[in-house]
């Protein structure tokens, strides 16, 4: 045996093993570290950039530079955690350890499940192929949203299609905001009228929490967008400019539709990482299969989870891990000490729906659509359109992002007592 063999076969061991160096993997290492900085903690990251993803939507829109958007990984990984630059092969939870995929495993005391979500790309005809050329562009994809930019800028006339995949999916509400950012800088560029846009649903509705609705349905009039629901894009030929969509009526039937395009905005169908979705660690649907309050794996007591893997009901946005991360580090940390959890997560999710250059319809509700607002009406008023709101997303969440959040600073985050 070689002495690359003999280290790989070496099983490490760590008090706290986190998977995943994305928004919930170093926010809820930082809040553990703040709570008790003597904890071992460790955390699995193969990417060597990190990303602020929810600037992706404003480099689609021509509000932020791409290069704001992300940093080097070594750059925000927190100095106390070992990092271990690999991906997870599968999780041992029977035996209290993390498969590598050299082969090696990491050993915990308490695991936490963190690895995000997986695009994907193929549950599309086409999509992949496509992307980057012939006015095909997504925001979710790396690097593609200066490409949305520039397809936007270059459109005078012809027919704009915007797609949205059956949920859950990575911030709900982004595929809508890609499409009022373009819709307001053609009728600023006075070509709005030249453009038939068209939004394709795979939902039922235009938003999931009715309160937010009307003010988006005033967009949707002023932009003159036409609203197709239960529309869901199956394939894309993006040489021929063709898109087909299935659409399904009251009764279940479906029908395939196509359609031309000069620009077409197409989000990906989104799944759990495969080594959770097909693992006993998973729900029916896939997700990590946790407690909705305590964010803890319904049968593995020292097993947690937060972020987009998530399986619970909330919807999946940054703002969700801000007020996810210390009701892990609390429970987490009440777990290692034989005492009760009694930090709550009630759910709590934020899509800024950017409708304007300048406002923003700042949505903020938790689990069954209860609104959960961080600021009094006579600041922000988040079922309108408002330029404070705008102020935030623009001006003042990235550096609460890079600065705050990922330093396990809690701002606006206590969690609920059980």
């Amino acid at each position: 045996m070689n002495n690359a063999t003999a280290e790989a076969s070496k099983e490490k061991q760590h008090t706290v093993v986190i998977v995943g160096g994305g928004a919930a993997g170093i926010s809820v290492a930082s809040s553990l570290h703040k709570r008790d900085s003597s904890l071992d903690i460790a955390i699995i990251e193969p990417s060597q950039t990190h990303h602020y993803q929810p600037g992706w939507t404003m480099v689609g829109g021509g509000i932020f530079k791409p290069e704001a958007t992300s940093k080097p990984m070594a750059a925000v990984m927190p100095g106390f955690a070992s990092w271990y630059k690999q991906s997870v092969l599968s999780i041992g939870e029977e035996h209290n350890q993390v498969v590598l995929a050299d082969g090696s495993k990491i050993g915990y005391q308490a695991l936490v499940l963190a690895p995000g979500l997986e695009l994907n790309w193929s549950g599309i005809d086409g999509l992949k192929e496509s992307l980057g050329s012939n006015g095909v562009s997504s925001n979710y994809q790396e690097g593609m949203a200066s490409y949305t930019w520039a397809t936007v800028q270059n459109l005078k006339s012809g027919r704009a299609l915007f797609s949205q995949p059956p949920i859950p999916i990575k911030c709900a509400g982004a595929p809508q905001k890609a499409m009022y950012l373009s819709s307001d800088y053609w009728l600023r560029n006075s070509v709005l009228n030249n453009i038939d846009i068209q939004f394709h649903n795979a939902g039922a509705v235009l938003f999931g929490v009715p309160d937010y609705v009307p003010a988006l349905e005033d967009y949707i009039e002023k932009y003159g967008i036409e609203l197709n629901y239960q529309s869901t894009l199956v394939a894309v030929n993006g040489p021929a400019h063709k898109a087909t969509f299935r659409r399904t009526d009251p009764n279940g039937n479906t029908e395939d539709r196509e359609i031309g395009f000069d620009m077409l905005h197409a989000v990906p169908p989104q799944r759990a990482p495969e080594f959770i979705r097909d693992s006993k660690l998973a729900n029916e649907g896939g997700w990590l299969d946790l407690e909705d309050d305590t964010l803890r794996h319904k049968r593995h007591t020292n097993i947690f989870g937060l972020g987009d893997v998530s399986g619970t009901g909330n919807a999946k946005t940054a703002a969700a891990i801000r007020k996810q991360a210390p009701v892990v580090a609390e429970n987490l940390l009440a777990n290692l000490r034989n005492q009760p959890m009694k930090a709550a997560y009630l759910g709590y999710g934020s899509c800024p729906l950017t409708v304007e250059n300048g406002r923003i319809v700042l949505a903020e509700f938790g689990y069954n659509g209860t609104l959960q607002p961080t600021f009094p009406s006579w600041i922000n008023d988040g079922t309108k359109a408002t330029k404070a709101a705008w102020y935030l997303k623009a001006k003042q969440l990235p550096a609460l992002y890079w600065h705050v959040m990922l330093k396990g600073h809690e701002w606006l985050a206590k969690p609920a007592r059980r």
